[in-house]
C-alpha cells in the first residue's frame, strides 16, 4: 500500500539531479528509472534545458532563508504543476495517485513530482530536513531521512572531512 507516492524517491530524485546533473536527456530519464518511476515519456528537443530550470526552481525552495520562504516558493513550485489528483494504473502494479494530468513531458511530470514530494518530505518529517552540505566548499544538496532529523552533510565523506578539519582547528 503506498500512503505517499511522491515523498522520499521524490526528493532524493531532486538531489540526486542538483548534485550530479545529467549531461543529456537520456540521463535524466535514466535517473527518473534509478529512483522508481517506471513512466516512458516522449522525446521533446528541450527536455533537458526545461528539467533544468525544474532542478533550478527547487533549488530555491532548498535555499530558502526560512520556513516561511521555503514554503513560499515550494507552494509557487506546485502551483505552476498543479493538476487535479488521480487514480491510475499505468504500469500494471497496482492502483496508485498522480499528481499530475497524463501525457504530460518529462519536465512537466519532474515538476509536479518534485515539487509535491518536497512538499510531503517537508511536512511530513520537518521544514529544516533539506539543505546543502555543511563542509565548504561542498554545495551538495543533502536530504534528511535520518531517524533523528540532524543530518548536515550530502555524505559520510564530508562529514569526515569536516570532523577533521574541526580536530586540526582545535590544534590537538
Amino acid at each position: 500500500m503506498h500512503l505517499n507516492p511522491y515523498g522520499e524517491y521524490a526528493v532524493l530524485l531532486a538531489a540526486s539531479l542538483a548534485n550530479e546533473w545529467p549531461d543529456h536527456r537520456d540521463g535524466i530519464e535514466q535517473r527518473t528509472r534509478e529512483f522508481g518511476m517506471t513512466m516512458a515519456f516522449d522525446v521533446a528537443s528541450d527536455d533537458h534545458v526545461r528539467t533544468r530550470w525544474v532542478v533550478d526552481a527547487w533549488l530555491a525552495v532548498v535555499d530558502a532563508e526560512d520556513d516561511a520562504a521555503r514554503a513560499a516558493a515550494l507552494n509557487r513550485q506546485m502551483a505552476a504543476a498543479a493538476a487535479y489528483p488521480q487514480l491510475t494504473d499505468h504500469d500494471g502494479e497496482g492502483w496508485h495517485l498522480h499528481y499530475r494530468d497524463a501525457g504530460r513531458s518529462l519536465p512537466d511530470v519532474l515538476e509536479a513530482v518534485i515539487s509535491v514530494g518536497t512538499a510531503l518530505h517537508l511536512t511530513e518529517r520537518g521544514m529544516h530536513r533539506l539543505g546543502r552540505c555543511a563542509a565548504a566548499p561542498c554545495e551538495n544538496v543533502y536530504v534528511d531521512i535520518t531517524r533523528n532529523g540532524r543530518q548536515r552533510y550530502c555524505s559520510v565523506r564530508c562529514a569526515n572531512r569536516d570532523a577533521v578539519r574541526r580536530h586540526r582547528a582545535r590544534g590537538i
